[in-house]
């Protein structure tokens, strides 16, 4: 028995060194030489701090609505939803995020709608959405705020994020960026 008891004992306690003091000072360390100090990208608008790398809720029509979220946007809870595309709750959830964003955006046709429109990201906190996102609300943001939509294509192709090396990922733009970006032309 004193065989087994040592030895278990002895990575035991490695382990917990190695994984919870060595680790995470290591994982600290690296964050400090990160941009912002591993705090999150921030961007400072109207003296107002937010994080751009985190989903924000943007609900007002002359804004451009941001991807669902699963966890209404609080980042303490970062989740998706668990719930498969047989579920029936899951189901009715998409197609009432379908008929609103049809009933904001008239002329919409439901096959020009784009998935990450009208469902959650596994973190339930994705900051971005595809560049199809952005062009299916141009005609109810410049109604609203009253400018033309080319101006409206020219903010989103300047805010489009290419794929990393040009070949990982899709284009997305950041929703937060973009609007504020908005906020600014039309101030003008």
């Amino acid at each position: 028995m004193k065989k087994h008891i040592l030895p278990a004992i002895k990575l035991t306690a490695m382990c917990i060194i190695l994984f919870a003091v060595v680790y995470p000072a290591l994982v600290f360390a690296m964050a400090q030489l990160a941009p912002n100090h591993g705090k999150g990208k921030t961007v400072e608008f109207n003296n107002k701090k937010y994080y751009s790398n985190i989903g924000q809720a943007f609900t007002e029509d002359r804004y451009f609505s941001s991807r669902p979220s699963a966890v209404d946007y609080n980042s303490a809870g970062s989740g998706g939803s668990n719930k498969g595309p047989s579920n029936k709750e899951y189901l009715q959830q998409v197609q009432v995020r379908i008929d609103t964003l049809m009933m904001k955006n008239p002329g919409l046709v439901k096959s020009q709608i784009p998935a990450d429109l009208v469902t959650a990201s596994g973190s339930g906190l994705d900051p971005n959405f595809s560049v199809q996102a952005a062009k299916v609300q141009v005609k109810r943001i410049a109604k609203i705020r009253n400018i033309d939509e080319s101006k409206i294509n020219q903010l989103i192709e300047k805010n489009t994020e290419k794929p990393l090396l040009g070949i990982f990922g899709p284009e997305k733009i950041n929703v937060l960026k973009l609007n504020i970006a908005l906020d600014e032309i039309t101030k003008k």
